[in-house]
């Protein structure tokens, strides 16, 4: 059976509509609840976080009415990051955790993320249960052993408090300025809290969210405002989050900005120098940059490549032994501290590589040449097929027959959104600008 709901990341779409409905998240909630119900005892708990969102109230009271209808008992967490709820759902016992959460995209859409009793994301056998549970219905608790529900406060301060315990024994961030744009999302309360608690002198930005401004000109993906913001103020550091801080990009005092590529590698080379680096490999996805793989080649490190998305890159970590990985978006995934990609978490451990070399953070963020890269989204009907249109078939084959001897390139439907992403490596920036025009105008075409 193939999975109808899920995608590379939960279920995700556009609020309000098929699947990201009030009566889908009653059914998920139902069957993920009636799936990781371990006995008849009434002593299950599920822990739902969420980000920003203004959808977020309606699939939270959905989700919630699902669970309790089939025994389980929901602890709300309120706006906490992704990895959070991957963290507390291990630390606090509970059979199941969920987010809330579409990540970095906007507003407007929303999904619905699954953590199974051991932290990690589910696997593609438990989703496809629970869809196959959605579809068969399931049998709801009798009246006496339906679950209760209550909001628990200090979740958010359980996270805080765990990753200050990830920072080097004995070292503050004191003297430290540092800019950290939360996205209006999940993080907005815990990032700067933990940066301040550690010491350091903090400027928020997307700190102040409404239900509808959440990624908009900010974090993750609009670095810009946030590397102003350190230009403006003279701050060491900027640290941008997506919606829900599972996403990470870092900012010198220049104001560049340096993706997970650039922060994989730094983490990459100091941990195979100090024999933390297990397996002597780091796991990236077929979109990381070709100049990642030369650098990390140059030191002896092996890069094993995934699909896209965090979920493949923790199943080959966990598969191969291996405790760094991670995508060129930011997700940043150390199985040391974490179930999965952790924006804050790897922002705090670049900082600790900024305290503990006394280097700045343009010496430690552009640790290699990258390879000129062009990515294009092209946005799709969902009744449409343009991968399957024989003139793109035939146009994408000439790419790469053209780009084959200095470059590569990589055509994909998006897993979150109804895009198809076209992108292509190459060291002539001409041709492969020409490669990637041609199969654009394609594929629009066959979309039209």
């Amino acid at each position: 059976m193939s999975k109808k709901l899920f995608g590379t990341d939960g279920v995700r779409g556009l609020a309000n509509t098929w699947p990201m409905t009030a009566e889908m998240a009653l059914k998920l909630g139902a069957a993920a609840g009636r799936h990781f119900r371990r006995d008849g005892q009434n002593k299950h708990r599920v822990v739902i976080g969420k980000d920003t969102r203004l959808s977020g109230y309606m699939i939270e009271n959905a989700l919630t009415a699902g669970l309790t209808s089939t025994g389980m008992n929901v602890l709300l967490l309120g706006p906490v990051p992704t990895p959070a709820v991957g963290r507390l759902t291990y630390s606090m016992r509970a059979d199941l955790g969920i987010m809330i959460s579409a990540s970095h995209n906007p507003h407007h859409d929303n999904g619905i993320k699954f953590f199974g009793p051991d932290g990690f994301k589910l696997s593609d056998n438990d989703e496809r249960t629970i869809e196959e549970m959605v579809e068969h219905g399931v049998v709801p608790a009798q009246a006496h052993n339906i679950g209760r529900a209550k909001r628990v406060d200090e979740g958010r301060h359980r996270y805080v408090e765990y990753l200050k315990t990830t920072f080097p024994a004995g070292k503050r961030l004191s003297g430290m300025k540092v800019v950290i744009d939360c996205a209006n999302g999940a993080a907005y309360r815990t990032a700067p809290e933990l940066l301040w608690e550690l010491g350091a002198e903090v400027i928020e930005i997307g700190t102040s969210p409404d239900g509808l401004n959440i990624n908009y000109a900010c974090g993750s993906t609009y670095p810009k405002t946030a590397a102003d913001a350190v230009i403006e103020h003279g701050a060491d550091l900027g640290i941008c989050l997506d919606g829900d801080a599972d996403r990470v990009m870092i900012i010198d005092e220049n104001g560049k900005v340096a993706d997970g590529d650039q922060i994989m590698g730094l983490f990459a080379a100091h941990w195979a120098k100090t024999d933390r680096l297990q397996g002597n490999a780091l796991v990236a996805t077929v979109m990381s940059n070709l100049g990642l793989e030369r650098h990390l080649k140059g030191l002896g490190i092996d890069l094993i490549r995934t699909g896209v998305g965090d979920r493949y890159v923790v199943e080959a970590m966990r598969k191969g032994g291996y405790n760094l990985g991670g995508e060129q978006s930011g997700h940043i995934v150390m199985t040391d501290y974490a179930t999965t990609g952790d924006g804050l978490l790897a922002g705090l451990q670049f900082l600790a590589e900024m305290v503990c070399s006394g280097r700045s953070a343009s010496d430690l963020a552009n640790v290699f040449e990258t390879v000129p890269q062009m990515l294009k989204n092209v946005r799709y009907a969902p009744e449409k097929a343009p991968l399957s249109d024989s003139n793109v078939k035939k146009v994408i084959a000439e790419g790469e027959t053209r780009l084959a001897k200095n470059g590569r390139l990589l055509i994909r439907k998006s897993g979150t959104e109804p895009l198809i992403r076209v992108m292509g490596e190459c060291e002539d920036e001409a041709l492969l600008e020409a490669v990637i025009s041609d199969i654009v105008a394609e594929v629009e075409r066959s979309v039209a």
